[in-house]
């Protein structure tokens, strides 16, 4: 007798559920594959790339972390490298420092591009509220490790010419600095000299002078361009005060040689000729004094020349007839001089001019 339902399943039927899970099986692998592939692929883009490294170094200017930027692969450099990128292998490090940082924000990569063995990574980014753009070179880093390694192939660093007339010490972003500490030559330092002095790019430097003898509003430059030289060039100006103790020194000085009781006072501007004899002492008086004013000489100032007037009033006796005269005469006279800045910071002042 057939009974029939609730046999056994038949080998095709079996066959066929083995297939669609095996089928399933085989779908999540896949799924799983690409999900853990895009997940490599996002952490490779977010930590190991090269537009990844160069964030990260961009990260530590922003943080003024300075020590552990230089520390970054292919950031420090030597003289040897210096002088093949045509720059001076004396560059001092002077400003690689937290306090010489200006802020850096919004650092975007706008670029990347792969050229052989090594990837062009362009960031625009603001420095110090100015906008700018900068093109890295990195290299993979074959120093060892699993995980993808980068460095740069051309540095970063920059070295900023700077030449600073009319003063042996300035600030570059506030960061106090005096040419004697940062030349090669130390206190025989040349104060007409540039210095050459690396910084980090991309960065905004703002030199200036703000001393009791000299002053200037600043001069801001922004280093975007890796191993590149940038001339900086600030005069600085002669400060209110300044002038001011000039003006009183040399009124001093005049004043004093207006005290001695002779016709050509000694080491002065002034002087009065007479072809007979005086009868007494001349007396001298200033009457009007030069308005003097103060422009800067290569690493010293200048004192251009001045007009002023001396007044005489003497006995003149003759020598044919004996007869006394009183003469009283104005003498015009200029100023001129030389200052030079003095290794503390005081100034010496030589006077000089002749008379009209």
């Amino acid at each position: 007798m057939d009974i029939a339902g609730g046999g056994p399943a038949t080998p095709r039927g079996v066959g066929a559920a083995r297939a669609r899970a095996l089928v399933v099986i085989a779908l999540i692998g896949v799924l799983l594959i690409a999900a853990i592939g895009a997940g490599a692929a996002s952490l490779y883009r977010e930590f190991y790339s090269p537009r990844a490294f160069v964030l990260h170094y961009l990260e530590l200017l922003q943080d003024r972390r300075s020590a552990e930027a230089l520390a970054v692969p292919g950031v420090a450099v030597d003289s040897t490298e210096l002088e093949t990128a045509g720059l001076p292998a004396t560059a001092s490090e002077a400003l690689l420092r937290p306090e010489s940082l200006m802020t850096l924000t919004d650092a975007t990569v706008t670029d990347e591009r792969a050229d052989g063995d090594r990837t062009r990574v362009t960031v625009s980014y603001t420095a110090g509220g100015y906008a700018g753009t900068t093109t890295f070179e990195v290299q993979p880093d074959t120093t060892g490790g699993l995980l993808p390694r980068w460095r740069f192939a051309r540095s970063p660093l920059a070295v900023m010419k700077l030449s600073v007339e009319g003063s042996m010490r300035f600030a570059v972003n506030g960061f106090e600095v005096d040419k004697r500490q940062v030349s090669i030559d130390g206190a025989d330092a040349d104060p007409t000299a540039a210095l050459p002095l690396l910084v980090f790019s991309p960065g905004l430097y703002s030199v200036a002078v703000d001393t009791a003898i000299s002053s200037t509003p600043g001069v801001a430059v922004l280093a975007d361009a890796p191993l590149a030289g940038i001339p900086v060039d600030v005069q600085a100006q002669p400060t209110t005060e300044f002038i001011g103790v000039v003006q009183q020194r040399v009124e001093e000085f005049l004043s004093a040689c207006a005290e001695q009781k002779v016709l050509q006072p000694t080491g002065c501007p002034f002087g009065f000729t007479v072809r007979n004899r005086i009868d007494d002492e001349p007396t001298w008086s200033i009457v009007e004094q030069p308005r003097v004013t103060v422009v800067p000489d290569g690493a010293g100032w200048r004192i251009p020349d001045a007009k002023a007037v001396a007044h005489i009033d003497v006995d003149i006796r003759s020598i044919f007839d004996g007869s006394v005269r009183t003469v009283e005469e104005d003498v015009a006279f200029t100023v001129d001089g030389q200052i030079s800045v003095l290794p503390d910071g005081s100034a010496s002042i030589l006077i000089g001019g002749s008379a009209d």
